[in-house]
């Protein structure tokens, strides 16, 4: 088979392996979703006690249930300017993978939409950008009616030196 057959197969492959439920949510006017396995709840925005000398993406820590977790701010992360809290802002509190071990953590997003079904016939690859820009975190494209979603894989939206950082801000508090 030559190498675009064995490409195309893999991408294929990858597609396949990537439909399923997402919980989609909105930074301003980009649409975004997560896989639904990833979610652990969604809470309402609650007073977030800020870290010193931390990232400014880390917004801080909150106190969920007596379990200090750590909240990331994914406007700040992808570099979008600042927005006003609303009553739709809220924190979708999810785990991710690291080398040792699993970190539960807070994502803080202008509003969550929905849980969508995305079929394979509605996945594409992530499109390349160029040398300059990284763009692991993201896992595919999800093509909707009249929008296309970006399927984020949380366990890449931070490095592991950042992932560090994140269990140091939540055992310092």
């Amino acid at each position: 088979m030559s190498q675009t057959g064995t490409a195309s197969g893999d991408v294929a492959t990858r597609m396949s392996e990537l439909v399923g439920k997402y919980l989609t949510f909105q930074l301003g006017s980009e649409g975004y979703g997560l896989q639904i396995l990833k979610v652990q709840e969604i809470i309402g925005i609650m007073p977030i006690t800020r870290v010193p000398r931390t990232p400014d993406y880390l917004r801080g820590v909150i106190n969920l249930r007596g379990k200090v977790i750590p909240v990331i701010e994914l406007r700040r992360k992808f570099g979008m300017p600042p927005a006003e809290e609303t009553e739709r802002t809220c924190i979708i509190v999810v785990q991710v993978e690291t080398d040792d071990q699993p970190i539960t953590m807070g994502i803080l997003v202008d509003e969550v939409s929905e849980v969508i079904d995305i079929p394979e016939r509605s996945l594409e690859p992530a499109p390349t950008f160029g040398r300059g820009v990284n763009s692991s975190f993201i896992l595919a494209m999800g093509k909707l009616e009249d929008r296309v979603v970006i399927l984020l894989d949380l366990d890449k939206v931070l490095t592991a030196k950042e992932k560090v950082a994140l269990e140091t801000a939540a055992a310092e508090k």
